[in-house]
């Protein structure tokens, strides 16, 4: 965390191009009075360097233009690398009052940029000559990507227009910070405190012990069980008591809707209003259209026909699922019905007794420091050639960060890699990838990359012992990283991630694969005191209890992304939901496909849906991970019939896909890995909704 104390005589540590190995930020040397002079300071350094391209005396061509401003910016990329992943992992309340102020006037920034018609006119220069047979296909690529950020932002509107787009979005950017910092402080204040031991009755010895970590962290007596993002608390698997388990339920989903300061439900339904008027300023019947518009879907339709789609069977599988939990509830004595607080309780005795799977066993195999180092890393070795070393010598942006230095196949240097894998109350909750720095050849930039997971802390001394799911989240956040480090382009619009939002998800996806596999699973699954690996037998346990309980999983997932959806395909026309009406609008919407939120609660409820909230990039974009996961469990498939964990297929993977970022059309990049056009049947026999015949 950046100190607070004055800066020297103005200067800040973003003034100049950074020192350490693959520039790195100097975290050491940052301070939290550096921010707001830095960021001031970028954008004044930013503008120039647009105004530069535009008065350029010389005819509009692609190195004067559009490679000039690939190149501009590289002050307010170093501040904003840093200040953002801080207020996301780390952040404090200054932090927070820094982006409160700093928000609409980097909103501001970039409306002056791409909706200066000098900077437009000059740009369609270069877009007239976009049939240049000298230009690469990666150039063809930038340009179309720069038309359309344009374009998509409001370039080509009239002036009164334009005015009023500027005031949305310095007002959207205000909203968006407001609900991130409400949210965090709400889920938070919304930890279930626990003074009496005997109600976590249940929770394994090293879940106990974190809760009180937790509390002792917090300054609180007992214990804590702090709350993860979604909606499914994960010591709800294991709390026997049935009122405790209401009660975490509880505070999970009424977060941001509890009539406090922390209530978000104005500032959402104040989002939505907003994205719903830009729409329609940009052309578009409303946000969901203009999200979609830019997405390898194409169109709305054929998102909302997959999504609807899959509701039937999927509701029809939880239905079956819930009959048989229920069942298990009154046997236990319990007054029905099932509640969506014992769901999972009664799976995980599912679990446990019918694939005789105990969590907390298979827990005891899973330590953290193995399964990064034998799992994730050694997958990435195995498929790409990558080497991963500790880097003691250089730091990250807390003491928890551990940073790690990449090297190819052939010892060459590839990047950096920052795992910060634990739980603090200054860090967000849920799981993310993000980066300090991307490959690009323009710049001479290689790629640092970072990791954040919500790991409970165990105290120290202890190991950290993870679950199934996380387990599965780390190897999906890696494949994030392994597309941020892999990128081979030569511009940095392009890089990495730089990707649609419905195919982002997809490599991150496919390399979830490798947690299950084989080679991978024998390697890290040992016990943490004896070193013994899991026994087979219980591995095929464990592969076939993941099984159970598709329908829910499919059930929940679906309804959040149909919410999402509800809420951004509401018109500039339709009267704004008030927000004591939230909870109505959103049962409406759910209801409206079939689904049962008492059952079955979406993974998010509105109020603490910060996909969609927060600025992430995934407003109306939430249905895009079952869209990538066709092209995930298809190329899964591929890999598993070339055998898997093989060289010749990760190199494949890695040319056509992962290297490419944004540089080639994303989906003609599949058909050319794959050999033909992708396949729906794969995803359907991975959850199980696929029907005989």
């Amino acid at each position: 965390m950046p100190d607070a104390s004055p800066a020297p005589g103005g200067a800040t540590p973003f003034d100049a191009p950074w020192t350490l190995p693959y520039g790195l930020p100097p975290f050491g040397e940052i301070r939290t009075e550096h921010f707001l002079p830095g960021f001031r300071a970028a954008m004044t350094a930013h503008r120039a360097e647009v105004d530069a391209v535009i008065v350029d005396p010389a005819p509009p061509g692609f190195a004067n233009t559009v490679e000039a401003l690939e190149r501009s910016g590289r002050m307010l990329d170093r501040v904003a690398s840093v200040f953002f992943n801080l207020t996301a992992s780390d952040t404090t309340p200054e932090l927070d009052a820094i982006e409160a102020e700093v928000a609409p006037l980097l909103a501001a920034h970039r409306d002056a940029i791409v909706l200066d018609p000098a900077l437009y006119d000059r740009l369609r220069v270069v877009w007239d000559g976009e049939d240049d047979p000298a230009r690469t296909t990666e150039q063809r690529r930038l340009l179309d990507r720069y038309r359309k950020d344009f374009e998509r932002a409001g370039a080509g509107l009239g002036a009164e227009a334009q005015t009023r787009l500027r005031e949305l979005n310095a007002e959207l950017s205000t909203l968006m910070t407001a609900f991130k910092g409400r949210l965090a402080a709400d889920t938070n204040g919304a930890a279930l405190h626990v003074t009496d031991p005997a109600e976590l009755d249940g929770l394994p010895e090293d879940a106990v012990a974190a809760a009180a970590e937790a509390a002792r962290s917090a300054g609180r007596d007992g214990h804590l069980i702090t709350l993860v993002l979604p909606t499914g608390q994960p010591a709800l698997a294991r709390l026997r008591r049935r009122d405790v388990r209401e009660r975490l339920h509880r505070a999970s989903v009424e977060r941001g809707a509890r009539g406090d300061g922390n209530d978000t439900r104005a500032t959402i339904v104040r989002i939505a209003a907003l994205r719903a008027e830009r729409a329609r300023l940009l052309g578009f019947a409303h946000h969901a259209d203009y999200v979609v518009a830019d997405e390898t879907a194409g169109d709305l339709g054929a998102v909302t026909t997959m999504l609807t789609g899959l509701v039937g069977p999927a509701t029809a599988n939880a239905r079956a699922e819930a009959a048989e939990l229920e069942a298990l509830l009154a046997a236990d004595g319990e007054a029905g019905p099932l509640r969506p607080w014992d769901w999972a309780y009664y799976a995980d005795r599912v679990r446990r007794e019918r694939y005789e799977v105990d969590p907390a066993a298979v827990r005891e195999h899973l330590e953290l420091s193995r399964v990064v180092a034998d799992g994730v890393f050694h997958a990435a070795n195995a498929l790409y050639g990558l080497t991963f070393t500790r880097r003691t010598d250089l730091a990250g942006h807390h003491p928890d960060v551990e940073v790690y230095e990449v090297t190819d196949a052939a010892g060459t240097p590839v990047g950096l890699f920052l795992g910060d894998w634990f739980a603090r109350p200054s860090k967000r909750g849920g799981a993310w990838m993000s980066t300090f720095a991307d490959q690009s050849h323009l710049l001479g930039t290689r790629p640092v990359t970072v990791v954040n997971m919500h790991i409970p802390r165990p105290p120290d001394g202890r190991a950290a012992l993870l679950t199934a799911d996380e387990v599965e989240t780390a190897f999906h956040e890696f494949g994030h990283v392994l597309h941020g480090l892999l990128s081979d382009v030569r511009y940095p619009r392009l890089a990495g991630t730089a990707v649609p939002r419905d195919f982002v998800e997809f490599p991150s996806q496919v390399n979830e694969m490798w947690a299950l596999w084989p080679d991978v699973l024998r390697r890290y699954a040992r016990h943490r005191r004896t070193g013994e690996p899991l026994p087979q037998t219980l591995v095929d346990r464990l592969i076939a209890a993941r099984a159970y309980g598709e329908g829910h999983a499919t059930t929940e997932y679906l309804a959040a992304a149909l919410l999402d959806l509800a809420w951004h395909m509401r018109t500039a026309d339709d009267p704004p939901v008030a927000p004591d009406d939230v909870a109505s609008f959103e049962r409406a919407a759910l209801e409206a496909h079939g689904l049962d939120p008492d059952l079955v609660p979406p993974r998010y409820r509105s109020a603490y849906f910060a996909h969609v909230w927060s600025g992430g990039g995934y407003a109306a974009a939430y249905w895009s991970y079952i869209w990538a996961e066709v092209l995930d469990a298809d190329t899964a498939e591929w890999f598993a019939a070339r055998g898997g964990l093989d060289r010749d297929s990760g190199t494949a993977f890695a040319r056509e896909v992962l290297s490419r970022g944004g540089a080639v059309d994303p989906m003609a990049a599949v058909e050319r890995l794959l050999g033909r056009p992708p396949r729906v049947e794969p995803l359907l026999r991975r959850r199980g909704l696929a029907t005989a015949g």
